[in-house]
């Protein structure tokens, strides 16, 4: 008996890791397309270029930013579906959500014009960087129904139990924007508009590929899809889904500009720093992304099997792997986190400034480790509200925090401001979880 408990237990967290591992890839592929442009225009263009590669890349991150929830409904749902042997119920959800995905992508492309003269103002782009700013948004808005659909299939292969094709995909997409773009721009001296094409043709290679791994396992479903009784159609409760990760989404992005917003207001030198020190939070919300990604399909697919003795398991393991996690890294830059700053930057006096801030990025992994791992299992479990009334109570903790501290406290305001925010997430997410098993 204790032997079959433990293989049951090693087999979690073998099915954690393989799902984990290769989402954890992919998370470090995506910023590399951005970091590609900057770079091809850092040794061919000047300042400006980059500024202006810099504006545009953050335009399209934000606007598909506000678009995450197709890939998180679509990953929660169908890892259900996949659970309770539904595989019909999978491919209607995959051909709803793309049809909606497509339908806003072309949207998006049609009213580029007006979207372009909010984007800019919002952005405040003007002189010579809106002037090369202006083509690269033009060529890169026709990626909008691509990068859209992306989002569906990576959230569907994700369900699925699948996280290795949106890995691929992401290199494929890596492999292609460098190649292209380096040939556009040194080899016919394209410049930003080189640039620009290498991330729209990567963009809609990606989706390509992804179409193509799609149409492969759609033919090996189809067998046992033809056995499969009906199933009832679940378009109003992915509709609800939606509705509330993307309000969700709203929450985290004010959160997030806000931040960046207030640190510029304390002068470069603040920006300066706080922008150095967020990246102890980007590289470990890389990792964690993973095991949230592996959350979403576990949790998911024993909720669609009414397995909640596995669902339970899942959740213990993923978090006995999230405090391993947050415990490394907390290590990690304990020890490594001023030597990191100074790779980050030679700019001595900007290393000095974020010195004072670097215990409080130190605290990120304690904090913010278990709003991770909820995160992925809310989604899985299509616990989509909760997640936006656990995001909300928090970002209101967090502005609360930062007007009432901030005339005494200053930037560490800003830096308990934000670890409270990410406490408060995963806090207020364990409570919920809490109240939901004890009622059923």
């Amino acid at each position: 008996m204790r032997n079959f408990a433990d293989d049951k237990m090693k087999a979690i967290d073998r099915d954690i890791l393989q799902l984990a591992i290769p989402s954890i890839v992919s998370n470090i592929t995506v910023p590399l397309l951005g970091l590609c442009d900057v770079t091809i225009m850092g040794h061919v263009g000047g300042a400006t270029s980059i500024g202006a590669i810099a504006v545009g890349s953050m335009i399209f991150n934000v606007m598909y930013w506000l678009f995450a929830f197709l890939r998180m409904s679509t990953s929660g749902l169908t890892a259900q579906a996949y659970g309770a042997e539904q595989w019909g119920e999978t491919r209607t959800i995959l051909r709803r959500t793309m049809l909606f995905a497509l339908a806003v992508g072309i949207a998006i492309v049609v009213a580029q014009v007006p979207l372009q003269s909010l984007t800019f103002w919002l952005m405040q782009a003007s002189g010579h960087v809106a002037e090369l700013c202006r083509p690269y948004y033009y060529i890169c808005i026709w990626g909008a129904p691509a990068m859209l659909g992306l989002y569906v299939l990576s959230g569907w292969f994700v369900g699925m139990q699948n996280t290795r094709v949106p890995m691929f995909i992401a290199i494929g997409q890596n492999v292609v924007n460098i190649g292209v773009s380096l040939l556009l721009v040194i080899g016919f001296d394209m410049g930003i508009r080189g640039v620009a094409l290498g991330t729209l043709i990567a963009q809609w290679a990606g989706f390509l590929v992804g179409m193509a791994f799609l149409g492969t396992t759609l033919r090996r479903q189809r067998a046992i899809l033809s056995e499969e009784h009906k199933s009832p159609s679940s378009g109003h409760h992915a509709s609800s889904v939606q509705l509330a990760l993307f309000l969700r989404t709203l929450c985290l992005v004010s959160v997030n500009l806000y931040f960046t917003s207030a640190g510029s207001a304390q002068g470069p030198l603040i920006l300066a720093a706080n922008t150095l020190l967020m990246q102890f939070f980007t590289i470990f919300s890389y990792m964690m992304d993973g095991f949230a990604n592996a959350g979403e399909a576990l949790s998911g697919r024993y909720m669609g099997a009414g397995n909640k003795p596995m669902l339970s398991l899942s959740v213990r393991h993923l978090f006995g792997w999230g405090v391993a996690m947050a415990v490394l890294f907390t290590i990690a830059y304990l020890v490594g986190g001023t030597p990191l700053l100074r790779l980050l930057t030679s700019d001595q006096e900007v290393v000095m400034v974020a010195q004072q801030y670097l215990p409080w990025a130190i605290v990120i992994p304690v904090a913010g480790m278990a709003a991770f791992v909820w995160d992925g299992i809310f989604i899985g479990t299509t616990m989509s509200w909760d997640m936006l009334a656990a995001c909300f109570w928090a970002a209101i903790a967090f502005f609360a925090l930062w007007f009432l501290l901030s005339p005494s406290m200053h930037n560490d305001a800003l830096w308990l401001a934000l670890l409270v925010y990410l406490a408060m997430r995963g806090l207020v997410q364990t409570v919920l979880w809490r109240r939901r098993n004890v009622k059923a």
